[in-house]
């Protein structure tokens, strides 16, 4: 039986799946392939301490100011069913560079126990055209976003769960179930059956949404998941 991972264990797969990185470990971009603009901080909370990446082109002085206020989030008590006070940060950042963005929200990992659905199929090259037409968008995505479930109703797939951004250790979970179909539960029943998948396969399934994202965050809850940490990325 694999040894149970610790939190902070969890959080350094979430930030390595979500990010490419150089062999300082420092962001280089999205671990996807737009390889979309790295955050210049992550900030990864949880209760057994902060996991900090920064992006390569920031400096010293400013890792060590982000550094000491991470530091002090955490003393001072994290909660990771909130999202924390970016201010700080953003204040730091924008001192060499206007602030472009950010973004928080909750990450989880899956418990021992999954259900296997019964109704969902694994999409491949040679059955893609399930997802056509209500999540056509997602047949580019069939060859290197293994494994992808789909959850059919009339022949033609209206949820839908693959592997948006993976490495050896972790893949990290993207769903979508087509606006008419949601509050059915096949969101959580495509997601269950792709984690069981990546499991299997040696990997650790992952899932992460941001705080805004009230469906995804109810998916997390109806299929029990359980949250490690929360984390902010600020451009």
């Amino acid at each position: 039986m694999l040894r149970a991972l610790t939190q902070r264990e969890l959080m350094r797969l979430h930030v390595e799946a979500l990010f490419r990185h150089d062999s300082q470990g420092n962001l280089l971009f999205g671990n996807e392939p737009s390889a979309a603009e790295a955050p210049r901080f992550f900030l990864g909370r949880t209760l057994e301490g902060p996991v900090i990446r920064f992006r390569h082109d920031v400096d010293a002085a400013t890792k060590r100011e982000l550094e000491a206020a991470a530091l002090a989030d955490f003393n001072s008590g994290p909660a990771l069913d909130a999202p924390s006070n970016p201010l700080r940060y953003e204040e730091i950042l924008a001192r060499s560079a206007p602030v472009k963005k950010m973004w928080a929200g909750p990450a989880f990992s899956f418990a021992n126990e999954l259900s296997e659905p019964t109704d969902t199929i694994l999409v491949t090259d040679a059955n893609a055209q399930i997802l056509d037409p209500f999540l056509r968008d997602w047949i580019p995505d069939v060859p290197i976003g293994q494994p992808m479930f789909a959850l059919p109703v009339g022949g033609h797939a209206v949820a839908v769960c693959c592997s948006v951004r993976l490495t050896n250790g972790a893949c990290e979970a993207g769903v979508e179930t087509v606006p008419t179909f949601r509050g059915r539960g096949f969101a959580a029943r495509v997601v269950a059956a792709w984690a069981l998948a990546v499991r299997n396969s040696g990997r650790v399934p992952l899932y992460s949404t941001s705080w805004q994202n009230e469906a995804s965050r109810a998916v997390a809850r109806k299929l029990g998941l359980l949250q490690f940490g929360n984390d902010m990325h600020v451009t």
